[in-house]
């Protein structure tokens, strides 16, 4: 089955496959084996709907098979924020945003700092939806920078014990835990699983 993810990413496509490798005879392909193309508008009202406009968008362009994901970090004490608005949420680089979440949340106590990532996976033909899942990772949001692996809100994302994780990573960051535990307990690993799943069962699919 040969899949097109809707990415240019070399790292995140190696990562999704890595967390689909016991999916018989998958093969994930990246936009750079494509013609260049503008990218849709995400302007969904939710991860779910933002990875549904990527899927359909490349499906019907490339007449492909498409798997898109859109992920996104949730804060409670922020009514969600900054959700669906992650990777843009302030103008700048990763470190640039992280630093702006410390900032409004200076106030808030250790109590209430929950949050969640979220990663929701949408596959895709030119004429349909075929399959549709979300997955989550929950933890809180530390006060300082922890760990050099990662990216995005990783260092300072604090994992918890909902989020599954052995309890040796109990209060790391998710920039600190090794690359194995990340892969187990991720938002995006947790979505793969529940799409590789379907994928096994899925029949005959017409492009």
């Amino acid at each position: 089955m040969k899949i097109l993810l809707a990415t240019t990413s070399r790292h995140k496509c190696a990562e999704i496959q890595g967390l689909l490798a016991d999916v018989p005879d998958l093969q994930l392909e990246t936009l750079e084996r494509y013609p260049a193309t503008e990218a849709p508008e995400e302007n969904g009202e939710t991860m779910a709907q933002n990875a549904r406009i990527k899927a359909q968008f490349y499906a019907t362009h490339f007449a492909a098979l498409v798997l898109a994901d859109d992920s996104g970090l949730e804060v409670n004490a922020l009514d969600g924020a900054p959700g669906v608005h992650s990777a843009r949420w302030v103008e700048g680089s990763d470190n640039d945003r992280v630093v702006a979440l410390l900032q409004k949340l200076e106030e808030v106590d250790d109590e209430n700092r929950g949050a969640r990532y979220r990663c929701a996976l949408c596959l895709a033909t030119p004429d349909a939806v075929l399959l549709e899942v979300e997955g989550t990772c929950e933890g809180q949001i530390g006060r300082e920078m922890r760990g050099q692996n990662g990216f995005g809100y990783d260092p300072i994302f604090e994992i918890t014990l909902a989020s599954g994780a052995p309890s040796p990573f109990l209060g790391q960051t998710m920039a600190q835990v090794p690359p194995e535990i990340k892969a187990q307990i991720s938002h995006r690993a947790s979505a793969a699983r529940q799409l590789g799943q379907k994928l096994k069962h899925l029949g005959p699919i017409s492009l």
